[in-house]
């Protein structure tokens, strides 16, 4: 079995996951990342990396990727592949850094909504935003809570540049988003494509921010291709 480490979202748990934990259960030892618990991407990587197995190889979205570039910075030889759905290297534009100020601002007057029918368009597809599968997000961020997404949001606004570091990673490596997603747009991941040597890009139609959940068999299948490039191996 291949150990693979999977890195939840901001405001995501385990569930971000399921589907495709239960659909490589033939080939994959899970294990998910706390990432609720530290306010620095240096912290939480610190935090799962004590947890984790020797060698593994990491499945990341959107946050999770910051952590997944952090976890190469500090034991890049721990890590046997690499998927980044719906992230950045690079750090928060000004008006983005700005919004996530305000988040935290909002919280320490107590006011916490999670993720608000307003907000799920930018998570999700349009086809998405009413139904079970916004019913899925809007519970995990209530479970995520307050506290924890005020310490995400500071740890993502004081994240590293990790342009510099793509082109040292060498183990395979998929770069995937959804095509509609206007969080993490194409162009985030167009530019890490490019920046890591023989990485595999895929842009995924109809989908927002949260492929794993909204094309959930499409991502099981990337993952399932990423971790057969693997070292045999790094297998156990």
């Amino acid at each position: 079995m291949t150990p693979v480490l999977f890195l939840p979202g901001l405001l995501c748990d385990a569930t971000l996951w399921r589907a495709q934990i239960d659909g490589l259960a033939d080939m994959v030892a899970p294990m998910v990342a706390d990432l609720t618990l530290d306010q620095t991407v240096a912290g939480m990587a610190r935090r799962t990396l004590a947890a984790a197995p020797p060698r593994f190889a990491l499945v990341a979205l959107s946050m999770g990727g910051y952590v997944a570039f952090e976890i190469l910075r500090q034991a890049p030889e721990r890590v046997t592949g690499l998927a980044l759905f719906d992230t950045s290297a690079a750090p928060d534009a000004p008006e983005r850094a700005a919004g996530r100020h305000a988040a935290i601002e909002s919280l320490e007057l107590g006011r916490f909504r999670g993720v608000t029918s307003r907000l799920l368009p930018q998570l999700v597809h349009p086809r998405h935003v009413d139904g079970p599968l916004a019913e899925t997000v809007q519970a995990m961020a209530s479970r995520v809570g307050g506290t924890a997404f005020a310490r995400q949001q500071r740890a993502i606004l004081d994240r590293p540049d990790s342009r510099p570091i793509l082109p040292t990673i060498t183990v395979p490596t998929l770069v995937a988003v959804g095509k509609d997603d206007v969080l993490t747009p194409p162009a985030d991941a167009a530019e890490i494509h490019a920046g890591i040597p023989h990485a595999r890009l895929e842009v995924l139609p109809e989908c927002g921010h949260l492929p794993a959940l909204e094309q959930p068999e499409r991502t099981t299948e990337l993952i399932r291709d990423l971790l057969r490039r693997c070292p045999s191996a790094d297998r156990r």
